[in-house]
């Protein structure tokens, strides 16, 4: 998600630190910004001198300390509660008091993330949603102690990257989240009981009007990402029935079979990003091949999406390297 994060930013003329703890993970991600914005100079959503400034405006590094002078940092770790309150409670110290501590959860309470720092008020939930440079959607999350200041200046950055900022209360799952848990928990539930992957897909694509099939997308967030918010939503409720996470979710995600990331999930890709074959087959087995769907898509170049806007903005950003790299990063913008 940070990578998505990243290059929204740096097309957006924000300056951008992409930070990791382990290095090899922060290239990775450097690298996939980098492809992001060329194919947009392949499919004219970018200009060659476009592309150039953006990635002027990009650095990496594996050191917390670096963020130190960003007035905006977005965490985006792996929805592990623990490791994004290690990571607030530095930032805490290391940042300015005015500066704006932002979680890129998915699930876990802003609260309770924000419970780490000593300056709570600063803290605010801003998710964004999975391609970031095509979806325009960004829940805006104010914890218990948030002020409307923070609120406030989140909802200006989102709405400065062309996102469609939405306020949302800190409740499990938040809005999308919460109601998406049935989008994967039901196709799931029919795939044990008999139906294939491929024409559930199908189903919702035709018959639902979905872009992209529940099962395509989970391949696309990464299994294991899908299923660590499904259990965080579930515990959250107290073991509420609706939210209970499938078996075959963990069985995927024990064999290490998480999606595109890897290759394979419940489709087979040529590599960790591209489909193997150009089109959809049926499949009675959990791999089908898939076709590249619209969620693979780069900046649109609409008022909406991320095109390179010319004006100054508030601060630089800095994002981490992706769901499936990151291990403790965050973005910053100063």
């Amino acid at each position: 998600m940070g990578v998505g994060i990243a290059q929204v930013a740096v097309a957006r003329g924000l300056t951008v630190t992409l930070y990791d703890a382990f290095p090899e993970a922060v290239e990775r991600g450097a690298g996939r910004v980098r492809a992001g914005l060329e194919r947009s100079v392949e499919r004219g959503r970018l200009t060659a001198e476009e592309r150039d400034a953006a990635l002027e405006r990009l650095s990496t590094t594996a050191t917390l300390d670096d963020l130190a002078p960003a007035p905006f940092v977005i965490e985006a770790a792996p929805e592990d509660l623990a490791l994004k309150r290690a990571i607030f409670a530095r930032l805490d110290e290391l940042c300015a008091p005015d500066a704006i501590l932002a979680t890129n959860t998915s699930s876990l309470s802003v609260t309770k993330v924000a419970a780490a720092v000593g300056r709570p008020a600063r803290v605010a939930g801003m998710l964004f949603f999975n391609p970031v440079p095509v979806m325009a959607l960004v829940e805006v999350v104010a914890g218990h102690l948030t002020v409307e200041a923070t609120v406030e200046r989140v909802t200006a950055l989102a709405e400065r990257l062309g996102k469609r900022p939405v306020r949302a209360k800190d409740t499990p799952g938040f809005i999308v989240n919460r109601v998406a848990r049935h989008f994967y928990g039901e196709p799931l539930r029919i795939l044990a009981e008999g139906a294939d992957v491929a024409t559930i897909d199908r189903i919702m694509r035709t018959g639902g009007n979905f872009k992209i099939g529940p099962f395509e997308l989970m391949d696309l967030i990464g299994i294991d990402v899908n299923f660590a918010v499904t259990k965080s939503v579930y515990d959250a409720f107290f073991g509420e029935p609706r939210y209970r996470p499938h078996p075959i979710q963990e069985r995927m995600v024990d064999a290490g079979t998480l999606g595109r990331k890897t290759g394979r999930g419940f489709y087979s890709y040529g590599d960790g990003n591209t489909p193997s074959h150009s089109r959809l087959t049926t499949s009675t087995s959990p791999e089908a091949d898939v076709s590249p769907s619209a969620s693979e898509a780069d900046v649109s170049p609409s008022a909406s999406e991320a095109d390179v806007s010319p004006s100054a903005s508030e601060a630089d950003v800095s994002p981490s390297a992706s769901e499936q790299d990151n291990r403790g990063g965050a973005d910053a913008e100063r």
